[in-house]
């Protein structure tokens, strides 16, 4: 749950260039059109995006490298894993085919890992850039029934994912779920909160 509100504006049901959703043939339901579907999976997927930096907002480098939890992994460490596993991964490497993302998977021993010299904007800085990435590869599909390009069976086996939509809901179940780890990490390291229910 992400309790930071969106930046930009959505239009409204009923205005000049809102697209009419469609029946669906046999059960007679509206169904939204496809650049309506990817626009609110990225919407979600964004709102993840927001609250796996904001919760990070105000550590010092110290805090950011320090593991609070017994498996070991950093602040940075788990950005660093969103940026290359997840965003670069996902949607440059498996859905868009991209070769030379492909090709520089085997050079990416354990991205939890930060290497000494990194520092948190190099860090964060491409986190930000891989979803800047990733965004412009979803804004190019055609619908969210878009097949992935690629699919790694030697890490997965055969495939469980299929389309555009699945890796939409895939990564955005993925980053949910790390914002919810820095939310533990964060409350352990200063007490701050992300969200507080009363």
């Amino acid at each position: 749950m992400d309790d930071a509100p969106g930046t930009g504006t959505q239009p409204q049901r009923g205005e000049p260039d809102t697209p009419t959703p469609t029946a669906h043939p046999r059960q007679g339901t509206p169904t939204p059109p496809p650049e309506t579907e990817i626009a609110a999976l990225l919407s979600s997927l964004r709102a993840q995006r927001r609250h796996v930096i904001g919760i990070l907002d105000g550590l010092d480098a110290d805090a950011l490298r320090r593991p609070v939890l017994p498996s070991g992994w950093s602040c940075l460490g788990l950005v660093q894993h969103l940026a290359l596993d997840v965003e670069r991964f996902w949607f440059r490497a498996v859905f868009l085919g991209d070769t030379d993302v492909i090709r520089s998977l085997d050079g990416i021993e354990d991205a939890w890992q930060v290497p000494a010299g990194a520092s948190p904007s190099d860090i964060l800085g491409t986190y930000l850039r891989e979803t800047e990435r990733a965004d412009s590869v979803i804004a190019a599909a055609p619908s969210a029934d878009a097949p992935l390009a690629w699919w790694p069976r030697h890490l997965f086996g055969e495939p469980h994912l299929h389309t555009l939509r699945d890796l939409l809901l895939h990564v955005i179940t993925e980053t949910a779920c790390h914002a919810g780890h820095l939310d533990a990490a964060r409350e352990l390291t200063d007490g701050r909160r992300w969200l507080t229910l009363t």
